[in-house]
């Protein structure tokens, strides 16, 4: 028989998972609905690509780690207090150079991290160095949003800038989306400025607000998503595949 201790851990686990990983109630906790679950969509086909020995840099939670058809998991996080505490990681490093070697990796995921990174060529030939050669890369980044993580939140890239920066750290890119392009963009922003305007310390009141006021506005941009046009040049996240070029001949 479950106590109630039991009962309101299974609810603070399933309400963890529906801020990455919404499922058919998500729409009720979770402000930023609309852009994780079709970031989630979007990006689970090119996960299941991601095959042999897989780096996840900026691994955070390991959210996508079950989507992997990985035969080797590495999460590589950002050495601070934060990811320290959340235990996660199997490596950490300062910023600078991945303690890993070369060609050690047939595949990389880089997560809603990009943005973070202030030195955004130096990254990308890490990312590049411990790719074997024909190794692909998943990499997803923010195009419209607000600031967050801050003040570690250095950039956002249109479609043709996040081409041109991978392709300057001599990295091919195979496929380009673009997330939530139509007008659930709105209701999303709608709900990320009411996050940020009525947030508390009283979890009880954040839960309040998430299902009294912004679960309406995750139900009524789907409806009006299908209804309006569709606008390819605002929407909130970019999803690239590229891969590392092998040898000439």
């Amino acid at each position: 028989m479950s106590t109630p201790q039991h009962s309101v851990g299974r609810l603070r686990t399933w309400w963890r998972r529906q801020q990455y990983e919404p499922g058919p109630l998500g729409w009720l906790v979770n402000p930023f609905y609309i852009a994780r679950k079709e970031l989630l969509r979007s990006i689970q086909g090119c996960l299941s690509e991601l095959r042999g020995e897989v780096l996840d840099v900026g691994c955070g939670h390991q959210c996508y780690r079950r989507y992997l058809g990985a035969t080797r998991y590495v999460g590589l996080d950002l050495d601070t207090p934060e990811a320290r505490a959340l235990g996660v990681a199997e490596v950490y490093y300062d910023g600078g150079v991945f303690p890993l070697p070369d060609a050690s990796f047939d595949a990389v995921l880089c997560s809603q991290v990009f943005e973070h990174v202030f030195t955004p060529g130096a990254f990308l030939a890490e990312i590049r160095r411990v790719l074997r050669p024909g190794g692909r890369l998943v990499l997803t980044v923010p195009f419209v949003w607000d600031e967050h993580e801050q003040p570690r939140d250095f950039g956002r890239y249109t479609s043709f800038g996040l081409r041109a920066v991978l392709e300057q750290a001599g990295l091919e890119v195979i496929s380009l989306r673009k997330s939530v392009a139509d007008s659930r963009a709105l209701f999303q922003l709608a709900n990320a400025y009411l996050y940020k305007v009525t947030h508390s310390r009283s979890e009880a009141l954040n839960h309040l607000v998430a299902v009294g006021v912004m679960a309406p506005v995750n139900l009524a941009g789907p409806v009006l998503g299908g209804l309006l046009p569709a606008n390819p040049d605002l929407y909130l996240d970019n999803i690239v595949v590229a891969r590392k070029p092998r040898p000439p001949g």
